[in-house]
């Protein structure tokens, strides 16, 4: 059927059944992200099938990774750069719509991750069938890179399971498991991995019959009244999450869905112009560069080895214990060690809470919960290949307990600490081997975080810094490696805009317009509701540490709620009131007059010092301290972090700012050193 034709992404096969194989492989690559040699190649194949009229086509990958990644984001970004995303929207839709007019049925077998434009992919399909795997996600995350779905999504998902279930997974960008994906009529079937293709051959000749009632929701959810109410409903429920000048996608998503007709013309005509629109703005724009910063944390330790199996951690407090969880739920073998039994049981509870909620049966659960080992007298020190101290935060302490492990260290044990903000030169003090010992400094909750500083000193070996980075990356984490001066890099950018909000709030500011007035700028979360989350005696015992060397003063009368023991979110009250989990917002005076520079104020000196950081060379470069203070503070990540923030408003403007507020309000206003770095140029940008 294919004579002549030579690809070089696809191997074509056609059984003796009048079968055709389409096989994904792209050339060079070991993912399938779908470029546009892909879809060229495809294209072409599509136009043989349409001629020749096999009997069924079966889709699927040669790549054990999984079915698609994707649309390839570095040709977007050139197409953005070029202005030519329409065309390239609008050419990717004529490919799959071309492929779902065949005449002849059609299924997509998909394993392992199936995202964006390979989602698309196998809803132009007739039929689709996944593996029964865990490692299979399904799903259209466009929304988290400022856009929405371009090829067919909008147009095809809507009308595949309705409304009511697809602009939720649209606008949420998360994935589906298989069981889940056939809950909701995405996939059509499930089959054991190793009989994927034999099951989809059944699927081409007995297709599954669509079961009448979802066949009927999903026609009346996308009726033109059912769009009219709908529409404006779920516009409010998304605005109550984002702001529409923030992350434009999501409300744009709504409108194309609503104004789409029954014409699938017309709605692939729409998506494309939306999408196209939304390529241009800076959203689009900071998001796409914030995923290339995630791929490159990803990528930091290469194919590194870390050479860890069994990970000792001492402390079992909340950090200790959720990080020996998180550990073990990756696969680790973990010790957890602590004085007593009473103090090591609350973080198994909590462990075994975590796996119940992220596993599904009860066998994996046991199998993890089996991984967590309580170790009251520390002998799991002696076989361990990592040991994590996390005991609280004293110098003096930690260099003790040092001073009782290391000798019972295998040859080539690592040491770290999980210290937030103590240089590692005073921790670093009497060790015997100080290039095995580094900072790896996890965030709470461990769990959801996904930082973890590898925190350096100069007597650190190379070498141990790549493994350590390769044990972040197996543990799913995003690794950024800094200084090991106080507070690294996310608590000493973080800490001026706490303590600056914490004294606003103390000079009579309501906490809840200084919230309101941190996530207008983006914030995820106001930095008063932060403190109490975090705990105020946390902030104190932190701020206390890194005021004198950020040139900062801890506001008083926080020490007075610590006495109190009013803490915070913990103790249910402290600069909130808390029930249920939740902090109770008195209702502010419709007659307060806010401050005209309030949000200056806090977000500021945050710039200020992450460009003091980049000038002290806390990280490599500017790309990787956006990375570090998004993925570490929740940093507006539509704002692209706080240098890509710096050059998109200016360098003058907000250096003229902060010496403004300097003489209005002091000299911890006062331009740090860093404003004259090349790096900070607009024209820096990757």
């Amino acid at each position: 059927m294919f004579e002549g034709l030579r690809f070089n992404h696809w191997k074509t096969g056609e059984g003796d059944d009048g079968v055709v194989t389409l096989t994904l492989d792209r050339a060079n690559s070991s993912v399938n992200a779908i470029s546009r040699a892909v879809l060229d190649e495809l294209e072409q194949i599509v136009e043989r099938l349409a001629i020749e009229k096999p009997a069924g086509v079966i889709i699927h990958s040669a790549k054990p990774s999984g079915f698609a990644v994707g649309a390839d984001i570095k040709a977007f970004v050139e197409y953005a750069r070029h202005d030519t995303v329409l065309e390239n929207i609008e050419h990717g839709q004529r490919v799959y719509e071309s492929l779902a007019r065949l005449s002849c049925p059609t299924v997509a077998a998909v394993h392992g991750a199936c995202m964006g434009g390979g989602t698309e992919l196998i809803l132009a399909c007739r039929q689709r069938i996944a593996a029964d795997d865990d490692k299979t996600r399904i799903g259209l995350p466009e929304v988290m890179l400022g856009i929405h779905p371009g090829w067919g999504g909008t147009a095809r998902l809507p009308r595949l399971i309705g409304a009511t279930e697809a602009l939720p997974l649209m606008l949420t960008g998360k994935s589906l498991s298989a069981k889940r994906a056939l809950a909701l009529g995405v996939i059509d079937r499930m089959a054991r991995p190793e009989e994927l293709l034999v099951e989809a051959r059944l699927l081409l000749r007995h297709p599954q019959p669509r079961p009448f009632a979802r066949r009927a929701v999903a026609w009346l959810s996308n009726t033109w009244l059912a769009r009219q109410i709908l529409a404006p409903m779920v516009f409010k429920q998304t605005a109550a999450k984002v702001r529409k000048e923030h992350y434009p996608a999501p409300f744009a998503m709504i409108d194309v869905w609503k104004r789409g007709g029954s014409d699938i013309r017309q709605r692939l005509k729409i998506e494309a112009r939306s999408v196209a629109k939304l390529a241009k703005t800076p959203t689009a724009q900071n998001l796409i560069r914030i995923f290339f910063l995630q791929e490159r944390l990803k990528g930091q330790a290469g194919d590194t080895d870390p050479g860890i199996k069994h990970v000792h951690v001492v402390g079992a407090g909340v950090m200790g214990g959720d990080i020996a969880a998180w550990a073990a739920f990756k696969g680790f073998d973990v010790t957890l060690q602590d004085r007593e039994m009473k103090y090591i049981q609350p973080a198994l509870d909590r462990a075994r809470q975590l796996y119940e909620k992220k596993l599904h049966t009860p066998e994996k659960v046991e199998a993890t919960v089996r991984r967590l080992r309580a170790d009251v007298d520390g002998s799991g020190i002696a076989s361990a290949d990592l040991a994590i101290e996390a005991i609280y935060e004293n110098a003096a302490a930690k260099r003790e307990l040092y001073g009782k492990i290391e000798p019972q260290f295998r040859a080539d044990e690592i040491l770290a600490t999980n210290t937030s903000s103590i240089p590692l030169d005073q921790l670093r003090e009497g060790l015997d081997a100080p290039q095995r010992f580094l900072g790896l400094h996890f965030f709470n909750p461990v769990a959801q975080m996904p930082l973890v500083e590898v925190v350096r000193h100069d007597r650190l070996d190379p070498a141990i810094e790549k493994r350590a980075l390769a044990f972040c990356k197996a543990i799913g984490k995003l690794p950024v490696a800094v200084k090991g001066t106080p507070g690294f890099l996310v608590n000493r950018i973080l800490m001026p805009y706490l303590l600056e909000a914490i004294r606003l709030y103390s000079e009579g500011v309501p906490g809840a317009v200084l919230d309101r007035e941190a996530r207008k700028f983006g914030m995820p979360m106001g930095p008063i509701e932060l403190a109490d989350t975090v705990g105020l005696d946390v902030c104190v015992s932190v701020g206390k540490g890194l005021a004198p060397f950020l040139g900062l003063e801890v506001p008083l009368g926080l020490d007075d709620k610590i006495e109190a023991g009013k803490r915070g979110k913990k103790d249910g009250q402290g600069l909130y009131v808390w029930q249920d989990g939740k902090p109770e917002k008195p209702e502010v005076d419709k007659d307060y007059t806010m401050p005209p520079d309030l949000q200056e104020r806090m977000i500021l000196p945050m710039v200020n010092e992450a460009v003091a950081c980049l000038a002290d060379r806390v990280v490599d470069d500017a790309d990787l301290l956006d990375a570090g203070v998004i993925f570490g503070t929740g940093f507006a990540p539509f704002r692209g972090g706080p240098i890509q923030y710096a050059r998109s408003e200016g360098v003058d403007k907000l250096k003229a700012r902060l010496e403004q507020l300097a003489q209005r309000y002091g000299k911890r206003f006062s331009p740090k050193n860093g404003w004259d770095n090349p790096a900070l140029a607009p024209d820096s940008e990757p």
